[in-house]
């Protein structure tokens, strides 16, 4: 069944294309295919008319095969393709209270900033002295 509804659409589609091609565009005398010939065999309104006819059944057409392959191919059963994912719940808030929330994040701000940061020795204004005066190296003389 699905390879007859295949078969069906690829006619339907390779006839669509046929009739689109063969339209004439606004205010163009020449289509794709035989120039004025279409205006010939169909008079020059009904050539109009009848492939405009045509292109819509040939859509329509279209459109069901589609919907029929897209449903034979689902088997007949909706789904989605995120039916097989797993959902994770979503963690609690342990405290919708702001202060309690600030208080726990000061406690862990301090526990990580006393075991990482450890304090700066700066040095002495005599050490800075000594270093700067025991050179020598004084070019005034």
């Amino acid at each position: 069944m699905l390879y007859v509804l295949y078969t069906i659409h690829v006619v339907i589609c390779l006839f669509l294309i046929m009739v689109v091609l063969l339209q004439q565009g606004k205010g163009a005398d020449l289509s794709v295919f035989g120039g004025g010939g279409t205006q010939t065999a169909f008079g020059a309104r009904g050539a109009a008319t009848l492939l405009h006819k045509l292109t819509v059944f040939s859509f329509v057409g279209f459109i069901f095969t589609t919907i029929g392959i897209g449903f034979l191919k689902s088997g007949g059963t909706s789904g989605s393709v995120m039916s097989d994912v797993a959902v994770e719940a979503p963690a609690e808030a342990e405290s919708t209270d702001p202060a309690a929330a600030l208080e726990a994040l000061t406690d862990e701000a301090e526990t990580l900033g006393n075991e990482i940061i450890a304090p700066v020795d700066e040095p002495s204004a005599d050490e800075g002295a000594e270093a700067d005066a025991g050179d020598g190296d004084d070019p005034s003389g």
